[in-house]
């Protein structure tokens, strides 16, 4: 079943069983899918809809911070709670040493040699952890990964 799918049917179930926060989140994420498609004139890929899922937890990441700044506990619990349900539909995230393994992979498969490779091995390899490691994370791996190899 792809994530749309899942969605859908997820989305009924917790109107169902009277789950708003989850319909509320289910709802915006599919609101965006919809918006996405209409831009781009045709059905979205896995990919893109884990990328809107992503987008919207880096977003309530963001606000979070914000309302924290505010002493706005109330909405820090909501937002947290929301990245919580959003978290349910991305893959498995990878443990630390899965990500080290993955990057120096990908760090031998382009041949990168010094730290100003990294644009090269981030770009080979975002598409092979997308859903499963935020990139800041993986960026600063890859940095210090490829720094302790020059030294």
């Amino acid at each position: 079943m792809g994530l749309l799918e899942r969605l859908g049917d997820e989305l009924k179930e917790s109107m169902r069983a009277g789950n708003h926060a989850r319909v509320s989140v289910i709802r915006l994420v599919k609101s965006s899918i919809k918006n996405k498609e209409i831009d781009k004139r045709s059905p979205l890929t896995e990919d893109e809809i884990l990328d809107i899922i992503m987008s919207g937890i880096k977003q309530r990441r963001e606000s979070i911070d914000q309302f924290r700044k505010g002493g706005r506990e109330d909405l820090v619990q909501k937002e947290t709670g929301e990245i919580e349900i959003l978290q349910t539909y991305l893959p498995k995230p990878l443990t630390q040493q899965e990500l080290e393994n993955e990057i120096r992979l990908v760090i031998k498969e382009v041949g990168a040699m010094s730290p100003q490779d990294m644009g090269k091995v981030m770009r080979a390899l975002m598409p092979r952890v997308r859903g499963r490691a935020e990139g800041t994370k993986v960026n600063s791996v890859v940095k210090e990964i490829m720094e302790s190899q020059v030294h």
